[in-house]
């Protein structure tokens, strides 16, 4: 067993002071020479960007975000180009992953699988004070979000499909911060989902104070939308961007299906992804696709959990709470992985 954590990191300003707060931090931090390390042997071949095409694409969408991303820039003392290529979100390859996702009509609970070093361990409340909607959930890429919830009560996850013939467009991790930042409901997200060009083939599901769920299954050659409560990895509608071997994503889907009559609310649906015997939870580390966290949002009452690794308790972030001025006691949210990997942040590789 390995232990594991992530640091929380809670912040209000402008995008412009989050991106150098961010920066200053990093700057003491093992993520970026890990990654260097990590991502050397594929840089010239994944990670060419046009920076021109990317400032455009995010000032469409979001424009603080490119003012967080100055203030990376700023406090790191890079140029414009190194700041975008690591942290703009766009172009970036991903790698493959797994993913599984319940939603009842009050709340979410996904479990993010992939590689334990893959994962940065930041655990991150955001509420911005120039525009854009405040937000709380676990950072990919720095920028990104993996999953979390708004300010608005809408909540977003997503699972990966395929990562096979990819487009110029914007990455999931971006994505999910996109929608976080300026989407106030379902119909919104579903907007800006049909809008933004796709990097990569994903699920999307949405959750809001309404208790609709929505999957987007998004492409970067379509965007279709199905009403489910339960998603894993793989497509209901667009079968022809299916990977071939669908055999996991099913039989985590049908496990879910198993269960459902017997969930009464959102702790027996954490339980149903968290606990190891269940079926859901996967321990498949060394194959980018063991579960690294388990987390749960209620949009109503503005509540965020979290779990790193599996037959855990959560740990319960009251964001309602937090908008309102009172910050949390959380430094770091521990636990620990059926892995001898670390998270990216936590020793020098």
């Amino acid at each position: 067993m390995r232990h594991v954590y992530s640091d929380v990191l809670q912040f209000r300003g402008t995008h412009y002071e989050f991106g150098y707060k961010q920066g200053l931090l990093l700057k003491d931090s093992l993520i970026i020479p890990n990654r260097e390390k990590q991502w050397a042997s594929r840089r010239e071949r994944h990670f060419t960007i046009n920076v021109s095409e990317v400032k455009q694409a995010i000032l469409q969408v979001a424009p603080q975000i490119w003012d967080e991303l100055d203030g990376l820039a700023d406090a790191l003392q890079w140029s414009t180009v190194d700041t975008v290529r690591e942290f703009g979100g766009y172009y970036l390859e991903y790698g493959r992953s797994g993913c599984s996702i319940f939603t009842g009509a009050d709340y979410m609970v996904r479990n993010y699988d992939n590689h334990p070093l893959s994962y940065e361990g930041r655990y991150v409340l955001y509420q911005p004070t120039d525009q854009g909607y405040a937000l709380v959930g676990p950072s990919m890429q720095i920028t990104g979000r993996t999953d979390g919830i708004n300010e608005k009560g809408l909540a977003m996850g997503y699972n990966f499909v395929n990562r096979r013939n990819t487009d110029d467009g914007f990455v999931c991790n971006m994505i999910g911060r996109l929608i976080l930042e300026t989407c106030a409901n379902v119909e919104e997200a579903v907007s800006l989902l049909k809008e933004i060009p796709h990097r990569h083939t994903f699920n999307y599901v949405l959750l809001d104070q309404n208790g609709e769920t929505l999957v987007v299954e998004a492409s970067p050659r379509a965007v279709e939308v199905r009403k489910s409560n339960v998603c894993t990895n793989h497509f209901e509608k667009i079968t022809g961007e299916n990977r071939y071997r669908l055999h996991d994503s099913i039989r985590r889907q049908q496990a879910i299906q198993d269960q459902q009559p017997f969930v009464t609310g959102p702790y027996q649906a954490f339980q149903m992804l968290n606990d190891i015997g269940k079926g859901v939870f996967s321990k498949k580390y060394d194959a980018s696709a063991g579960t690294l966290h388990t987390t749960v949002y209620l949009p109503k009452e503005l509540k965020a959990w979290i779990a790193l690794g599996g037959d855990q308790m959560p740990l319960i972030f009251d964001f309602k709470q937090w908008l309102q001025g009172e910050d949390t006691r959380a430094k770091r949210i521990k636990g620990q992985l059926d892995s001898h990997l670390p998270f990216v942040q936590m020793v020098e590789l």
